[in-house]
């Protein structure tokens, strides 16, 4: 994600808080950058996932005043891996919860692949909140999609480890392997659902990127089951993918127009197996003249590789620098 070396130290917020949402959810929320700078937030994948420290590297702190807050059930907030009220809609009021209390008119969305789903749909929701938008990996939640990430895109380009993902399950399993795995994870047996989540933890791994350093798969359920600790992004992600991420079908693409007023950057990888660049170009082009779809050459999924953390990080600048010309 960062286009800086690792060998240099993140900056560190200037505030970090906790935010309760409502009687269940507790947010952790950080500042970073310059209260006078232009506001950002950061909105991280999974869903499921979490933010990281070397994230604050995309944000220029003489430029921008930048928000990084971990969602419902991930990452510091609290509950960890709650889904208890983990809705597509839950999360949009929280992000305007969060503007809120931070005071902020109006501000400028970054996210990648679900964190571009969840930009999307608040703009759609608040869009004159929304200063300005940078997406990588564009994700719009329908079941074409799913089923691109994952199910086409392996056996397409991936038959090998397709094949490793269907027959590490029981045969009476193999007919649909990708609900399978997702009952597996939803099983009270801690076992059963430690190991599903790794499986499917390795597989989505081996996808995001161009080219994996491995693309091996738990020798056995026994195997995964025995591994040490417990994703967490898997459980979440089956948890909102199993009901259409929330969004009624092909919602954010129908009410794109909404979105026509506000500048937008999209950085996709043209070999993305995960998110595939025809989506990105649908939504480019029911946005308009508004927004620029950037395809990165010789790319895949992952915000780690070279190229397109350079490229997001280039246009994170630009929009910032953008969007200081216009509010001076």
């Amino acid at each position: 994600m960062s286009p800086k070396s690792p060998s240099t130290s993140p900056p560190e917020p200037f505030q970090s808080q906790r935010l309760a949402v409502d009687a269940t959810h507790t947010l952790y929320v950080e500042q970073n950058g310059t209260p006078q700078g232009v506001a950002a937030v950061f909105l991280h994948g999974g869903p499921g996932s979490s933010c990281q420290k070397a994230q604050r590297r995309l944000f220029n702190g003489k430029v921008f005043h930048a928000v990084l807050f971990d969602q419902r059930g991930c990452g510091l907030s609290t509950p960890k891996g709650c889904l208890e009220d983990n809705s597509t809609g839950h999360l949009v009021a929280d992000l305007e919860r969060i503007r809120e209390a931070l005071e902020i008119e109006r501000w400028m969305l970054v996210g990648g692949s679900w964190g571009s789903t969840l930009a999307v749909a608040y703009a759609q929701a608040y869009p004159e909140r929304v200063s300005g938008m940078v997406l990588r990996a564009v994700f719009l939640g329908t079941g074409e999609e799913c089923k691109w990430a994952f199910e086409s895109a392996a056996q397409n380009f991936r038959p090998e480890l397709w094949r490793a993902f269907t027959e590490l399950l029981p045969e009476a399993e193999r007919g649909d392997p990708v609900a399978a795995w997702g009952k597996r994870m939803e099983s009270k047996d801690a076992a059963t659902r430690r190991g599903a989540g790794w499986v499917w933890h390795d597989y989505e791994r081996a996808l995001s990127e161009l080219l994996p350093e491995s693309e091996a798969l738990p020798e056995s359920l026994e195997a995964a089951a025995a591994r040490e600790g417990e994703p967490s992004s898997p459980y979440v992600e089956w948890h909102y993918m199993a009901r259409d991420f929330f969004l009624k079908p092909n919602q954010l693409l129908k009410d794109a127009e909404r979105l026509c007023d506000i500048p937008g950057h999209m950085v996709q990888g043209r070999y993305d197996l995960l998110c595939p660049p025809a989506t990105a170009e649908a939504l480019a082009h029911a946005w308009g003249e508004n927004c620029r779809l950037e395809i990165v050459p010789g790319s895949g999924h992952s915000a780690g590789e070279p190229a397109i953390a350079k490229a997001l990080a280039k246009a994170v600048d630009g929009m910032g620098k953008r969007l200081a010309r216009v509010s001076s």
